[in-house]
């Protein structure tokens, strides 16, 4: 069966039942992402926590339908439109500004919700993160200016490092914001940034024999949905090929990875359920300021660390939240 005549017959399965289900009292919201649903388990997990403390309960008197883009940006918004037909009561736009983007481009009229996007502002989401304005609002991550700090954090933990690859999603507009934040960085630090883009599985093995043959002194891999959804392969390219390697997340250094510096993914997802439900009870997007983080953790593995030779600095363990041994 064609993928495009798939989709539309589960549409149209879905759109009866929670037509009907809506009308026997529960309200149907719609869960748009990037990501894929094996790996992302626990946000969804995060996010009906946030749901249940506004006193929205799935199978009691909420439903939830889910699209998953899995990794591919450009099912985005045909997947946004398939939840828009279904006349749900709110979007969750899961997965970064790929997928807030797409709900934005698809409705003027659902209340949407973001889970995470970098520079919302920038981006074009909304217009000002304390009066949002319209139908969206959300959380931000801040992984645009974190990307600079992972180029500082690299070389803390190694001063004679003096070229450093920036790993890229190309397809995120996200990418270039980031990239130019860490380009800064890097140029007061007297450091040469190289980017790498990569946008798929084949072009990440790509992107790490590449790295190989420049002979990277450390990597920054940027703060991206596709890139957390494959933290155990990017992670394990990066032990493979032996570089020291900084993530935005804590959960690529519990997989493996050497260090990270950033926000929590899961309360990022809680805090957008909280957000949807208080909009379900009748609150307007416009009136809730994009909510922004207050913590950002240092995370250190000292078993990658003696993996690659490296002593970390008393300072950069004083500092660190957590130090996975």
């Amino acid at each position: 069966m064609q993928r495009r005549a798939f989709i539309g017959l589960i549409g149209g399965a879905l759109a009866w039942p929670l037509s009907a289900r809506a009308q026997q009292g529960a309200t149907a919201i719609g869960f748009l992402s990037s990501r894929s649903p094996g790996e992302s388990s626990g946000v969804v997990a995060a996010f009906r926590d946030g749901l249940r403390e506004q006193g929205f309960v799935e199978g009691r008197n909420l439903t939830i339908a889910f699209r998953w883009a899995e990794g591919h940006y450009d099912r985005l918004p045909a997947l946004a439109a398939e939840l828009v037909a279904l006349r749900v009561a709110l979007l969750l736009a899961a997965g970064g500004p790929p997928s807030a983007l797409a709900a934005k481009r698809a409705t003027s009229a659902i209340p949407i919700v973001f889970s995470g996007a970098s520079d919302p502002v920038r981006l074009g989401l909304v217009p000002s993160l304390s009066r949002p304005g319209g139908n969206i609002t959300g959380m931000s991550t801040l992984t645009t200016p974190l990307g600079a700090k992972g180029i500082e954090l690299l070389k803390e933990l190694l001063p004679r490092a003096s070229v450093i690859a920036y790993l890229v999603n190309p397809s995120n507009p996200s990418g270039k914001l980031e990239m130019g934040e860490a380009d800064a960085a890097a140029d007061a630090l007297g450091v040469r940034l190289r980017p790498v883009n990569a946008s798929s599985l084949a072009e990440l093995d790509k992107a790490f024999a590449t790295l190989a043959k420049m002979r990277v002194d450390a990597l920054a891999v940027a703060g991206e949905p596709f890139f957390d959804s494959q933290r155990e392969k990017i992670v394990g390219l990066a032990a493979k090929y032996g570089i020291p390697a900084s993530y935005a997340w804590r959960e690529n250094v519990v997989a493996g990875g050497l260090m990270s510096y950033g926000t929590s993914l899961t309360d990022s997802y809680r805090q957008a359920g909280i957000y949807a439900g208080r909009i379900l009870k009748g609150e307007k997007p416009a009136d809730l300021p994009v909510m922004q983080p207050a913590k950002f953790e240092l995370i250190l593995n000292l078993g990658t660390a003696k993996a690659l030779g490296i002593a970390i600095p008393q300072s950069l363990l004083l500092r660190a939240d957590e130090v996975i041994h």
